[in-house]
């Protein structure tokens, strides 16, 4: 299985960060009874954030397999897709 590539991950972590802190302050606006469209529209940036990091991790993933001297292992290829789809 492919391994992520700890150079890479850097912006991926700080944007993991940057989504705990947008589901804090989801969970501080229901607890403040604070109006359903600020809840909603820090909610959808928590959610963007989580799907632009899941994105970059498969996007390295990608990357390494492609640039294997071995070529792309069959197993790989299909372990790949099938993470890619779970985030579609």
């Amino acid at each position: 299985m492919v391994t992520l590539d700890m150079d890479d991950m850097g912006p991926v972590i700080n944007r993991l960060r940057r989504a705990q802190g947008q589901i804090g302050g989801v969970i501080r606006l229901i607890e403040e009874e604070r109006d359903c469209k600020d809840v909603v529209t820090q909610l959808a940036a928590a959610s963007r954030a989580l799907d632009r990091a899941g994105f970059a991790i498969v996007s390295s993933g990608l990357q390494e397999c492609l640039s294997s001297p071995e070529g792309v292992d069959e197993d790989d290829r299909a372990a790949m897709e099938k993470l890619f789809l779970t985030l579609a």
